[in-house]
């Protein structure tokens, strides 16, 4: 986790402009550094650091003796760097998995070094020889990036948009922030004024094929059939793939754990391992909630199983409340769900930052949006209508769960490695079966637990009796009159409230980032059953566990 910040062609002094760069101050809390680009007219590079690999040699821009032509600034973990080293013997010359990307792009170019990248990153890579400056995210959004580009091509890119919204420039016509769409790479040409002209914009991967790098993955080949036992044993391999390439960070490593199926899968795994690889200290979790919530329950089942060094924080209605302006600054959106489950998310970042010294955090995301573990799915029309949202799912990450997972932890300066769980589906009673039923009778969790339905993690943070969303809309009833509610759709013409709730979040939005309603292009929402509010509490369909 850094941050990452980088302008080409500025129209102002650049000791004004990099005064936007300390906007993201908090993706890197360990060292700072501003850059000139020698030869090339107001082209800079801001770097924030959080040390994970490498502290020695780990600073960016990075630039190694072997091509100082190209100049690297990166936000992510590359977790196959050591097996494409090896594969097209690379003389590396320092310990940063991010120095794979050099190599690759000098051996074989853009397109192909960033489909052999098996990781989470957003990068810009600067090459003064060949006057060309690259922008690539991967696949599913894991790390930020926004683009900045005018008319008359002054670009400027950084890990969160609010290190853009203050820049100044020449033009009349106002400049658009966008998020730079995850799987694909542009290509700029550089002019020696600085300028850049983009020539292409192409997807490198999307999340229906197989990745370019899985012909050289460690993980040995898998059968193909599709038969039930196959499929199950394919996904216990993947699974614990996903947490053993991520054991290489050089700081200590703790977990999220909501009580819930994928955290606690993604806990015990890497207690189970962590052992494994004789890591020098206990494994953390982390969970958070009301004292009676559901979730904190489950994950004190869970910690006890595994063993490993649990930490629960309890919050109030208030604090959570209190919370809610800075969560939404830290996030860039006014989506419902992803706030309200940024709340505590955010909390429990800001405790791990405080009070315990675990840096890189494991967190299970995505196996929802594959897998069809949303309640909603129980709705679905056919198994292809179901197939095709969870595409879409998938697809949309970066606008909804890896958005709120990135920016609350980076908020507090920690790490989040995001494991994207991407398995088979099948349609069943009990959501995401094949995942549950690959890991029957392993004991990795508690069978309860194993088999514990779907709770939203804000819905879980608080009593069934009642939930996190309720007491929330209760106390901004009072936040928002009737008048405001009335004249929404012309306050808001784009994704316009409704509810006060949704009204008062638009509020907080609009003062910290005007004009910017577009960065969510549509509320996060169930399909297939006239919901009006995206908590599953509030569906017909839902059903409490027996026991809460």
């Amino acid at each position: 986790m850094c941050g990452i910040w980088a302008l080409f062609g500025s129209d102002e002094c650049l000791s004004v402009q990099c005064t936007s760069a300390m906007k993201i101050a908090h993706r890197g809390p360990d060292a700072f550094r501003f850059e000139n680009v020698n030869g090339f007219t107001n082209c800079c590079f801001g770097f924030h650091r959080l040390a994970i690999v490498d502290q020695l040699y780990g600073m960016q821009p990075l630039r190694i003796k072997k091509f100082p032509f190209l100049w690297l600034c990166y936000n992510g973990e590359i977790y196959n760097h050591h097996t494409l080293k090896k594969q097209f013997e690379f003389d590396h010359q320092t310990k940063v998995d991010g120095e794979i990307l050099l190599h690759l792009y000098d051996r074989f170019g853009i397109q192909k070094m960033a489909s052999l990248l098996d990781g989470v990153f957003a990068f810009v890579l600067l090459d003064t020889t060949n006057r060309k400056v690259f922008l690539g995210r991967d696949t599913y959004g894991v790390r930020p990036l926004f683009k900045f580009l005018t008319d008359d091509g002054f670009l400027a890119v950084c890990s969160e948009a609010k290190g853009l919204t203050d820049l100044t420039h020449a033009m009349d016509t106002p400049a658009n922030i966008i998020p730079f769409l995850p799987g694909h790479f542009e290509v700029f040409d550089l002019k020696q004024n600085g300028k850049v002209q983009s020539i292409e914009m192409e997807q490198f991967h999307c999340c229906t094929k197989e990745p370019a790098h899985s012909i050289y993955d460690t993980v040995e080949r898998l059968p193909t059939s599709f038969e039930e036992e196959t499929v199950k044993a394919n996904i216990k391999t993947l699974f614990e793939n996903a947490v053993r390439k991520r054991l290489m960070a050089h700081r200590r490593i703790g977990c999220l754990l909501s009580g819930g199926l994928d955290s606690s899968l993604v806990a015990a795994t890497l207690v189970k391992l962590a052992k494994e690889e004789k890591l020098q200290y206990p494994i953390q979790t982390f969970s958070i909630g009301s004292e009676d919530s559901p979730d904190i329950i489950a994950a004190r089942k869970v910690a006890t199983h595994i063993g490993s060094e649990h930490h629960e924080v309890n919050f109030t209605v208030e604090e959570g409340i209190q919370a809610v302006k800075e969560v939404i600054f830290h996030l860039e959106t006014y989506d419902i769900t992803t706030i309200r489950a940024s709340v505590g998310m955010y909390m429990v970042a800001k405790y791990i930052r405080e009070k315990s010294d675990s840096v890189v955090i494991f967190s299970g995301e995505g196996a929802d949006e594959l897998t069809q573990g949303y309640i909603y799915f129980h709705k679905a029309p056919s198994p292809k209508a179901a197939a095709e949202d969870s595409v879409r799912l998938m697809k949309e990450l970066y606008l909804f769960d890896v958005l709120r997972a990135d920016r609350t932890t980076a908020a507090h300066g920690a790490c989040l490695l995001i494991i994207v769980l991407c398995f088979l589906c099948k349609q069943h009673e009990v959501e995401k079966y094949l995942l549950r039923d690959s890991f029957k009778g392993l004991n990795l969790i508690p069978d309860e637990i194993l088999w514990r339905r779907k709770e939203a993690f804000s819905d879980g943070m608080m009593s069934v009796k009642k939930s996190w969303y309720t007491h929330l809309q209760e106390h901004l009833d009072s936040m928002v009159n009737d008048d405001q509610m009335e004249k929404a759709h012309k306050t808001f013409p784009h994704n316009p409230p409704c509810s006060k709730e949704a009204y008062y979040f638009r509020q907080v939005f609009e003062k910290h980032y005007p004009g910017r309603a577009e960065w969510l292009s549509h509320y996060w929402m169930p399909r297939w059953i006239n919901a009006t509010d995206p908590s599953a509490r509030t569906l017909s369909i839902y059903k409490p566990d027996k026991d809460q």
